[in-house]
């Protein structure tokens, strides 16, 4: 099984392949260009560093949401083009499951942090029983107070990744009751190939979606929007 990683939900693009238990190539960049200009390049770039024929890839695993709305949507296009060009299904998988699936096999509670602006995260809390991923809590959008009553209220030791640890550390520092580690740089942020990897067992458990048929998950709405709702309901 061949799956093709994509993920655009935040400051990092990454693009990945995987290939059963074997990661064949993976690209990302955390740097300051927009994914219109990064995605489809890296892409190419893959493509012809493993010579791979895009025919062969038996799905399109994409990071569903939540994120960056702009970057939501750029993975989401480039994925729904993908699949309609190719006939393959698409693979959404949430955000926040496939960062926490960066920490696959670790002995603490998972704990991603990606920055959702006015002191809000979206989050989750996960464990692992080998390979095995527990949800113990799906992913939302709340306050870090929130989350880190949630965390306290467990009593088990947890390890923070995603952009928003350096937004949060301060008050995790000051916050949290239960020992805790922050994820080291190379597994800390988005990374395509654990969204392939995840999205092969996706795919395996037949949670997958035709091309027509996928739509990004926000989990909230846009400023935009919210500044409209609180104009009409003022």
């Amino acid at each position: 099984m061949k799956i093709l990683g994509l993920d655009s939900s935040g400051l990092v693009a990454s693009v990945a392949v995987v290939c059963d238990d074997n990661l064949m190539a993976e690209y990302t960049v955390n740097y300051k260009k927009t994914h219109s200009q990064t995605l489809l390049p890296m892409l190419d770039d893959v493509a012809k560093m493993i010579e791979l024929d895009l025919n062969t890839i038996d799905a399109v695993a994409v990071a569903g949401g939540p994120g960056s709305f702009t970057g939501l949507r750029i993975g989401s296009a480039t994925a729904k083009g993908l699949g309609l060009a190719l006939n393959k299904p698409i693979v959404s998988v949430p955000t926040v499951d496939a960062l926490a699936y960066n920490l696959v096999g670790h002995q603490s509670l998972v704990c991603p942090l990606m920055d959702a602006r006015r002191n809000q995260t979206y989050t989750g809390l996960y464990e692992f029983c080998g390979n095995d991923m527990k949800v113990v809590r799906e992913q939302c959008a709340v306050g870090i107070d929130e989350i880190i009553r949630a965390v306290n209220d467990t009593g088990k030791p947890a390890v923070f990744l995603g952009d928003g640890v350096p937004v949060f550390s301060g008050y995790i520092k000051e916050n949290c009751s239960v020992p805790y580690t922050f994820a080291p740089a190379h597994l800390n942020k988005q990374r395509a190939g654990a969204v392939a990897a995840l999205g092969m067992k996706y795919y395996a458990e037949g949670r997958y979606e035709t091309a027509a048929a996928h739509r990004p998950e926000y989990l909230r709405l846009s400023q935009a929007e919210r500044e409209r709702k609180e104009s009409e309901n003022a």
